[in-house]
């Protein structure tokens, strides 16, 4: 392990992402380019302290599930992936399972489309890159564990916010039948990864809908191209929904945009300016 080599990296990929990459505010006392430390820490699922530490380079060997989360909280492709585990010490494994690191290309890209709520979900529905339109529409995901961010889970098991099912979206039966024909096709694409396993039997044993729609062994199923969110603070929004495979990694790009000069258009705009930190004081 180059425990100097590897703090300067750490360093360097913090340095160079801003808060508003991840959906967090910027604030007005921010000092230092890029993210926190405590900020990385916390979508890394690690303590402030041992990533201070790695940064330090006083840190122990960080296991694989460590790296891992820095992996999804400074957003490193493919190559920074395997650098990574190369300063660590760490064998680059093969993969087993979905892809959750995002193409830099399709980072850039949703923050790109200020006027679109853009989101990047894996094969197996987890929300694993958005805009901050996405998080105002939905929800500020940054603050979620990741087990909440998988919208599968969230639409057949909760929880439910503010006394609505996934949003408050329009599409709910539409939709449980495209994540159980999705799913079905992960498993057959990753039979191997015990944690798509355990999702597919948490979603069987809790949920006689995810259930039913399990044993029609359907592989094919289309998602709703408008649908319309039950936004507690701005009220119904109805929006294109529009979704790119991004085949090799098994993810998709969802945005969504509203008719141009239309109340739903005017409802993003106001939600743009709000962002999350006044949904925050709405709960």
């Amino acid at each position: 392990m180059d425990k100097d080599e590897l703090a300067g990296f750490l360093r360097s990929r913090r340095e160079r992402i801003t808060p508003a990459d991840v959906g967090l505010p910027a604030g007005t006392r921010r000092r230092t380019p890029g993210l926190r430390r405590e900020e990385v820490a916390q979508l890394a699922f690690i303590s402030t302290e041992y990533y201070t530490r790695l940064e330090q380079g006083r840190a122990p060997w960080p296991s694989r599930e460590v790296l891992a989360g820095l992996t999804r909280a400074l957003r490193l492709d493919d190559a920074e992936r395997d650098h990574l585990h190369r300063l660590a010490g760490s064998p680059v494994a093969e993969r087993l399972g979905p892809s959750r690191e995002v193409r830099a290309s399709v980072l850039e890209l949703i923050d790109r489309v200020p006027h679109a709520a853009a989101l990047v979900t894996s094969a197996t529905f987890e929300v694993i890159a958005w805009n901050p339109l996405a998080a105002a529409l939905m929800e500020d995901f940054s603050a979620l564990a990741r087990q909440e961010r998988n919208l599968a889970r969230r639409l057949f098991l909760g929880p439910h916010r503010h006394g609505q099912r996934l949003y408050g979206v329009s599409d709910l039966e539409e939709f449980g039948r495209y994540a159980a024909a999705r799913l079905r096709v992960a498993v057959a694409r990753y039979p191997h990864d015990p944690e798509l396993g355990r999702l597919v039997a948490e979603l069987q044993q809790g949920s006689e809908e995810f259930a039913r729609l399990w044993e029609l062994h359907d592989v094919t199923a289309q998602p709703a191209l408008v649908k319309t969110f039950d936004h507690r603070v701005v009220g119904p929004v109805t929006v294109a929904c529009d979704t790119f495979d991004i085949t090799e990694q098994g993810q998709q790009l969802v945005l969504y945009t509203a008719e141009p000069g239309s109340p739903d258009e005017a409802s993003l705009q106001l939600l743009s300016v709000i962002g999350t930190q006044r949904m925050d004081e709405a709960r």
